[in-house]
């Protein structure tokens, strides 16, 4: 087979979709090559995304198609909509077209397949911004209507799309994100001078950072009562978001900022826990990339991140910070405990799996 796999996403900063996606199609490229299958990487993209792009993919044995536009959002947004040309005027002939988040490209012939992270702008529209809602919202319509397979980062979001937009559930596909192999126990554990709890997040309403910053705040003030104990910070790693923002001016908080894939590894291992309190996830990559480093973690009990949790996590209401509160306390207790679970746990996810998942779909209903 040659399968033609939409990379756009990756020429902007890595969030957890872009994780998805390369990690992905680092998975699909190592089994289609042992298999004597074909994997074109393409995407209509920027000057600056075609360099990220080719950086990113850069060793894969994958063949890439980049084709260069200044404008590039809007040309994927008119191709889309448009539904001319065909891929195969670009790309030539191929069994399978994959896209991902920004576009759905017309096709002639083969297997037409995608991948929901999740359905969030159609629940909660106040959740993102106005582009990722309308570029979102005419993708799952164009998918529900013309895809042969759809695959999911979890059965929550399967189970999902099927009833909302009311595509077959025997056609939808769940394949569970990996761990990437940065995220090991064994390794440097970052020192940040002394003990501190960790969230991986964009700074956006959806990941309710500002409940957490509560629930940080009364443990502060539960900890005024005990000044002999060393009370850790709040350390928080991601990018600028949009929307209404935390405050994260107050005592020990520190911001990061974006971090590298190593870096972050390095932070999972030294927290004495890493909390997770969004309120709406695909699956909540975060969670087993904490576990596979070693970390205790404490995660919103929100039933879309279940499946990343699995029995290796303390769960708490994500819209009470007291709940929240006791939570980290109970994780701190545990640590010993949760640790060897989620390291147990994280093990069942790889990118190989979902590689082997993805060609499963495009054989299946071809």
């Amino acid at each position: 087979m040659r399968i033609a796999f939409d990379v756009s996403p990756l020429s902007h900063e890595r969030t957890g979709v872009n994780n998805y996606i390369l990690g992905s199609l680092r998975g699909l490229a190592a089994v289609a090559r042992e298999r004597g299958h074909e994997v074109v990487a393409f995407a209509p993209t920027s000057p600056d995304g075609r360099r990220v792009i080719a950086e990113t993919l850069a060793g894969l044995p994958v063949e890439l198609r980049l084709k260069t536009m200044i404008g590039a959002h809007g040309w994927r947004t008119a191709w889309s909509i448009l539904g001319r040309p065909a891929a195969e005027r670009w790309l030539g002939p191929f069994d399978v077209l994959h896209f991902t988040d920004w576009m759905y490209p017309p096709q002639r012939q083969g297997v037409r397949a995608t991948m929901v992270h999740d359905l969030v702008p159609l629940h909660h529209p106040e959740w993102v911004t106005g582009r990722t809602r309308s570029m979102h919202v005419r993708k799952y319509r164009n998918a529900a209507g013309t895809c042969d397979v759809i695959f999911a980062n979890s059965s929550y979001t399967a189970d999902d799309v099927a009833a909302t937009l009311g595509f077959p559930r025997e056609r939808i596909l769940v394949a569970h994100p990996g761990v990437a192999d940065e995220y090991t126990a064994e390794g440097d554990a970052a020192d940040l001078g002394g003990p501190y709890i960790l969230t991986v997040a964009t700074l956006e309403p959806r990941k309710n950072l500002q409940t957490l910053v509560d629930a940080f705040s009364l443990l502060r003030g539960m900890a005024g009562a005990h000044q002999h104990h060393t009370f850790p910070t709040l350390v928080i790693a991601g990018g600028q978001g949009w929307g209404e923002q935390p405050e994260l001016d107050k005592p020990g908080i520190v911001r990061l900022g974006r971090v590298s894939d190593d870096e972050l590894a390095r932070l999972y291992r030294g927290a004495a826990a890493v909390v997770y309190p969004s309120r709406f996830e695909g699956f909540g990559m975060p969670i087993t990339e904490a576990m596979a480093s070693g970390a205790p973690v404490v995660a919103s009990a929100h039933p879309s991140l279940d499946e990343a949790s699995g029995d290796a996590a303390v769960r708490a209401d994500p819209e009470s910070a007291e709940a929240i509160a006791a939570a980290i306390v109970e994780a701190l207790e545990r640590r010993d405990e949760l640790r060897a679970k989620g390291l147990a746990h994280a093990a069942r996810f790889s990118w190989r799996r979902v590689g082997e998942i993805f060609l499963e779909g495009y054989e299946r209903f071809a």
